[in-house]
């Protein structure tokens, strides 16, 4: 609270920076989770809903292998509970220019330079995403379950994800935890394809000590629909790179872009089918595609098979693989491209599947 309120002296300041309602509307989201948060050990004695009760002890469990067994940050972060009564904890807002696939960026103190806005109050968001798209960019706006202070704060478990299956739950907090592991200021791909990688890794290991059936299924399902999409987002991105950089004119570029994301959403159509109608990105088809969207799945993604191949030179040893990665984030923005790049390289040349190390234990059916 102390660092709450030294935030909350700084405020006038940031207004410097952008918009002085923005960086309110920040620190008082931050506040509002931290005051409401209590001791998981507490709300387990207290609480009526045993299902509630059931999540937040499994929870507490996931939370200790994460440190004992994943080397991560073993702190106060997600060994407390929040109940902020809503969806989604925040909005994110992306925009890229109409006939680019190169998001923006915003730069803030502490965090440095991210491709995103957040917003802890959705009509914020959406008024963001509107005067953007006024501008003529093309915008989306992602609901946030969760979010890391970068171990500025003792962030804590949300009410925002913690119904969630099981392999999911521990998804979320293997994710978050490794942003205070490492973190290349004004690098979003880099950071968040890094924490992909951990959360891949942890939840492998997870269900391995687990040796429960039901939650490897629960797994593999959730992992065959997140490779589905992400197949169908980099085929359309590939699609609209040769788009966008070809000599066409803007109209026919603009021709180019809607017959691309009427052939992704026949192809989603068809996944659905696949997955029995299965409809877990219906939301995102919503709103659109659009650039923006399809911007806003690669920074999570694009770099995800580089750091596999990074912990496969690291034997699977998730220490040595954090020390290289930190090294990696204190280096110049190319020269740490062109390690990742490297190491894949390296990893696709050895006829090797990234990230599956000697020693790494893999509880994949």
């Amino acid at each position: 609270m102390m660092r709450l309120a030294f935030a909350l002296l700084l405020a006038p300041l940031l207004a410097g920076c952008g918009s002085a309602s923005y960086y309110w509307q920040g620190i008082r989201g931050e506040m509002e989770i931290l005051e409401r948060a209590e001791p998981i050990p507490v709300v387990v004695q207290t609480t009526q809903d045993t299902a509630l009760k059931a999540k937040l002890e499994r929870a507490m469990a996931i939370r200790e292998f994460a440190s004992h067994e994943l080397a991560l940050p073993d702190n106060r972060s997600y060994r407390n509970y929040s109940e902020v009564g809503r969806r989604f904890v925040l909005w994110n807002v992306f925009a890229t220019p109409e006939l680019s696939l190169d998001a923006r960026q915003w730069c803030f103190p502490v965090a440095g330079c991210v491709n995103y806005r957040g917003y802890f109050d959705e009509a914020a968001a959406k008024a963001a995403a509107e005067q953007f798209a006024s501008s003529g960019d093309d915008v989306h706006i992602g609901g946030v379950p969760a979010f890391s202070t970068l171990g500025y704060f003792d962030d804590p478990i949300l009410s925002t994800f913690i119904r969630y299956p099981e392999p999911e739950l521990a998804r979320l907090i293997f994710h978050e935890l490794a942003h205070q592991v490492a973190y290349a200021k004004d690098d979003t791909v880099f950071n968040e394809s890094f924490a992909v990688a951990v959360e891949e890794e942890g939840v492998r290991r997870w269900l391995a000590a687990q040796n429960d059936a039901t939650l490897v299924a629960q797994s593999a399902a959730g992992q065959r629909y997140r490779e589905g999409f992400h197949k169908l987002v980099e085929r359309t991105r590939e699609r609209l790179t040769r788009v966008y950089a070809s000599e066409l004119s803007e109209e026919a570029k603009r021709a180019g872009k809607m017959e691309a994301f009427a052939a992704m959403r026949a192809d989603y159509a068809l996944l659905k089918q696949q997955w029995g109608g299965f409809a877990i990105y219906d939301g995102w088809f919503a709103q659109g595609p659009t650039n923006a969207s399809l911007a806003a799945v690669g920074l999570y993604s694009s770099k995800v098979p580089s750091f596999r191949a990074l912990l496969t030179e690291e034997g699977g040893d998730l220490p040595r693989f954090y020390h290289r990665v930190n090294e990696l984030a204190r280096l110049p923005k190319a020269e740490r491209d062109a390690t990742l790049a490297a190491a894949l390289r390296g990893a696709t040349t050895a006829g090797m599947r990234p990230g599956r190390a000697s020693g790494a234990p893999d509880a994949t059916p």
